[in-house]
């Protein structure tokens, strides 16, 4: 069974961080192109970066220069490194796992709120 947890998210003052994880299990950690993606009240899910099976990272213009993806194959896990929140950063985050065949896995998401 394929499973996707996040954690690390919570309440955090404008220019704080917060560091997002998402560990793996039931798939080939390493043979999946591994994304993060947030949803805002009332508003469409969106992408936030990605990261290929090599490790190239992919951002959105919006998060660039804050937001950092990566990660460790050996724990099976995916991290954001989020850095200079704002208030319009606040969503839910989901991880995603895309495999060879385009399947995609999503996890349950984590709240991350920033006040102002």
């Amino acid at each position: 069974q394929v499973q996707l947890v996040e954690s690390g998210g919570g309440l955090v003052q404008a220019g704080g961080s917060l560091r997002l994880s998402c560990a793996a299990s039931g798939i080939i950690f390493s043979e999946n192109v591994m994304g993060w993606y947030r949803q805002a009240p009332g508003k469409q899910r969106e992408f936030v970066a990605s990261i290929t099976r090599g490790g190239t990272p992919l951002s959105a213009d919006s998060v660039k220069g804050r937001f950092t993806i990566s990660r460790d194959n050996s724990k099976s896990t995916a991290y954001l490194q989020m850095n200079s929140l704002k208030p319009e950063d606040t969503a839910v985050y989901y991880c995603k796992a895309r495999n060879f065949r385009g399947y995609d896995y999503w996890g349950q998401g984590t709240q991350v709120t920033v006040s102002s």
